[in-house]
């Protein structure tokens, strides 16, 4: 499985600074695990378009950041990750944005919709936490001693 995390931006993300150097760590880390990567899209329609075009044998898999979404604990998520890994889920893409939150067809498209907690992160901000979060899926996953359970 392939996992993508989508930012929606419609303007271009800095590519420096301190989330920039945390996200590209943490993504760097998931590449011990799974291929993980990270896109900015202009709006929600490019991120629906990809997910869309990139389609192999199996759908790919969407989930959605939003603050109305389900709280799961690291472990829970984990096994959404694992869930997925194992029945064939060739992609998975996490979308994080757009400002004025997702349209009721995004959120209808989406196979989860997901929470950080009910605040509200900045874009930069919330790809760090995506990242790190699915780096800590997939260390609990093979049994890594990155995550101890707290």
């Amino acid at each position: 499985m392939k996992i993508l995390l989508g930012t929606i931006s419609p303007r271009r993300s800095s590519q420096t600074g301190p989330a920039a150097t945390l996200l590209e760590g943490y993504i760097e880390r998931c590449g011990r695990y799974l291929p993980v990567n990270h896109r900015v899209f202009a709006n929600e329609d490019a991120l629906l378009g990809f997910v869309e075009e990139n389609a192999g044998r199996t759908r790919p898999a969407l989930l959605l950041a939003d603050s109305r979404g389900k709280q799961l604990s690291s472990d829970e998520f984990a096994g959404e990750l694992g869930r997925l890994r194992d029945t064939g889920t060739q992609m998975l893409v996490l979308g994080i944005g757009p400002a004025d939150g997702w349209s009721a067809a995004a959120l209808k498209r989406a196979d989860l919709s997901l929470a950080f907690g009910r605040i509200t992160l900045p874009h930069e901000l919330a790809a760090v936490v995506a990242a790190e979060q699915i780096y800590r899926a997939l260390t609990i996953l093979a049994g890594h001693p990155y995550h101890t359970g707290h």
